[in-house]
């Protein structure tokens, strides 16, 4: 039985119907998106439970082995040239725990919305990508889709029902907004409905960003 992964939860109000799971990027924590809860228009939802997950701590290759909050390992700083497959995957298994607690205690997946920022956009992708059910959306921020030809064979056909929200800046130094596109891409032509944003901005969050993804939760929520 895969251990859960430590959580700050978050309920917009009593018995929520929604579960939103959010991922921070690497070297973050479950505290990074927190405050965004209270720059979020969220009028007219239904009652949401927001959970923000600690990864585990490992050292990461591209810095200097440094122990941090890290989902898998980067091993170059060429994203798409050497990649953590069995880091990812690990990580889409803690993911999927999280997943099948809501399950339990009443959201079903088609209620759940996986969310997450640069590392956590990936496993957003890695995970979303290979559910054998439809799930209310993937939230994609200044990310793209890791070991992109191992999705290209195991994305499922019940996700294509999945909307995807996908974001980048266009000054972004981390990941390349090439790579967002390229993503992007690839996520249309395998069939998914995709809703892309680009913004004058570096790997971050702006206004114009916070305001698309309120209006999208009001969209797939509806």
């Amino acid at each position: 039985m895969t251990a859960l992964l430590h959580t700050i939860e978050k309920e917009t109000g009593p018995n929520p119907t929604v579960a939103i799971i959010w991922m921070h990027g690497l070297g973050a924590d479950a505290n990074d998106f927190v405050p965004m809860l209270q720059e979020l228009d969220l009028a007219g939802l239904p009652a949401i439970r927001f959970i923000f997950p600690n990864a585990d701590t490992m050292p990461v290759t591209v810095n200097g082995g440094y122990v941090m909050r890290a989902w898998y390992d980067i091993i170059a700083t060429d994203l798409g040239r050497q990649e953590d497959e069995a880091g990812l995957r690990a990580s889409q298994v803690k993911v999927e725990a999280l997943m099948a607690r809501e399950n339990a205690r009443g959201i079903p997946n088609e209620r759940i919305i996986l969310a997450g920022f640069s590392q956590g956009c990936a496993m957003t992708l890695q995970t979303g990508l290979r559910q054998k059910t439809k799930l209310a959306g993937l939230l994609c921020l200044s990310g793209y889709v890791p070991i992109a030809p191992k999705a290209a064979a195991e994305h499922t056909p019940e996700s294509l029902a999945t909307p995807i929200f996908l974001v980048h800046g266009r000054m972004d130094p981390v990941i390349a907004i090439a790579r967002a596109t390229a993503s992007r891409d690839l996520l249309v032509d395998w069939g998914y409905q995709v809703e892309w944003h680009e913004y004058a901005m570096q790997h971050s969050l702006c206004q114009e960003e916070v305001n698309d993804i309120s209006a999208w939760l009001k969209r797939v929520l509806a």
